[in-house]
């Protein structure tokens, strides 16, 4: 019984966690700017997450599976809304290549 509770709430807490990029997200979108992004953070961070998957499909744990999930897919979309915004800055920017 302690065991499923604490799978729960670890689950839960995971996704809370794997939420967590949504601020940045938000920031990034709002400042038109990714330049405080450390995208170099994030994809260390995405092969991890796919990892944890990978284990908890192989484990049967659907509570390593969900929120490694979501955080995977924020990650990554995280990474490219920071790699596009960059690839605009460098765009407007003197100098850059020609729209």
């Amino acid at each position: 019984m302690l065991t499923t509770v604490l799978a729960v709430a670890a689950a839960s807490w995971g996704v809370v966690m794997a939420l967590a990029p949504l601020l940045q997200l938000r920031r990034m979108l709002r400042r038109r700017s990714s330049e405080d992004v450390s995208i170099g953070y994030l994809v260390l961070l995405l092969p991890g997450f796919c990892l944890w998957v990978s284990y908890g499909i192989a484990s049967g744990d659907i509570a390593l599976v969900i929120p490694n999930t979501v955080a995977a897919v924020l990650a990554g979309v995280t990474i490219a809304v920071a790699i596009q915004l960059r690839r605009g800055a460098s765009d407007d920017a003197p100098g850059g290549s020609p729209g």
